[in-house]
């Protein structure tokens, strides 16, 4: 499922057109990724948790040459879902 298949079932799952569930989807990944880029967790009780985890540099090999290189540190999004979310999967 793309963008545009969710915001469509949004719209037709909550009875509101596709521009309104457009926004709505926009908003959420905006306001999400703000919380992230502040180093905020985000708690949806039932869904999941949207939290920032740092990777530490590391060693790494150039597959092409075989030159070992070195992998930058970085903050990677990360997700775990909830057990609700877990459940109804499987």
């Amino acid at each position: 499922m793309n963008k545009t298949d969710f915001v469509d079932a949004i719209a037709s799952k909550a009875g509101m057109t596709k521009a309104h569930a457009k926004a709505a989807v926009d908003a959420f990944i905006s306001t999400v990724g703000e919380a992230l880029k502040n180093g905020d967790k985000v708690i949806l009780t039932g869904f999941g948790t949207f939290s920032v985890s740092e990777r530490a540099a590391r060693e790494g090999r150039n597959p092409s040459n075989g030159q070992t290189i070195t992998i930058p540190a970085k903050k990677v999004a990360k997700f775990k879902p909830g057990k609700e979310l877990s459940d109804s999967i499987g």
